[in-house]
């Protein structure tokens, strides 16, 4: 497994966890976990997603750019359309894993009201 890179520290903390919060952040969304997931076996047009998901196609394609933008899909155009998928196959078991942690610990992911739904990426509501 690789090592991750010596991290800079600054005043506010170390670079390294705010990165890995801002990795988080991005995950915390439910739609954009849905459409994550849904991507992990296999590529999907934009369509598709919004009909997985059932939002409005600008709202969809907002969320696949914040996904994009934090290196968690790739697009591919052919033609008219483009086509994402999941840019790392090690998300998948970050997903299983999460899962099965609030599965574990869902009577107190429930209870909690110190965190509340946060966009991870500007712009996304």
């Amino acid at each position: 497994m690789r090592q991750p890179a010596a991290a800079a520290t600054t005043a506010g903390g170390d670079v390294a966890v705010e990165v890995t919060a801002k990795f988080f952040r991005a995950l915390g969304d439910p739609t954009r976990l849905r459409l994550l997931e849904f991507l992990l076996d296999a590529e999907h047009t934009v369509t598709e997603c919004v009909a997985h998901v059932g939002l409005a196609q600008s709202r969809v394609s907002t969320h696949l750019a914040c996904l994009a933008d934090c290196g968690y899909v790739t697009a591919r155009r052919q033609g008219r359309f483009s086509y994402y998928r999941a840019a790392d196959p090690r998300v998948a078991t970050l997903i299983a894993a999460a899962h099965s942690l609030a599965a574990d610990h869902g009577a107190a992911l429930d209870a909690c009201t110190r965190i509340e739904a946060a966009p991870g990426c500007p712009g996304t509501p």
